[in-house]
């Protein structure tokens, strides 16, 4: 898999609210698949299809502890995120000067 489909796979894995909310219990330490299921309102075969995109996209990763398999977050995914939309950041903050600008401009002309 090339960086552009790992960059597509966690996107479309984080495209769906109750993957962030899964990934969110999970910042806050390992859990199993039913301590994951508990908050929704949804089957556990339907969490589990979750997580399995989740741990696709590699954004979980699930041990093997007796018969448990607890999950846990991987955030090296995230972290790519952050450098793949930090190129453009250049471009965020001029934008946000010349808006600057034009409300200061556009508060001047008001008074």
């Amino acid at each position: 898999m090339d960086e552009s489909d790992k960059l597509d796979a966690v996107f479309s894995a984080l495209a769906h609210p109750a993957r962030r909310a899964i990934l969110a219990q999970l910042a806050k330490g390992t859990a199993t698949v039913n301590d994951l299921a508990e908050p929704f309102d949804m089957s556990l075969p339907a969490i589990s299809k979750h997580i399995r995109v989740l741990e696709d996209a590699g954004l979980i990763t699930r041990g093997k502890d007796a018969q448990f398999r607890p999950c846990t977050i991987d955030t090296r995914p995230l972290q790519d995120i952050a450098r793949w939309t930090d190129q453009y950041r250049h471009i965020w903050e001029a934008r946000f000067d010349v808006m600057e600008t034009l409300l200061n401009d556009t508060k001047g002309t008001q008074s």
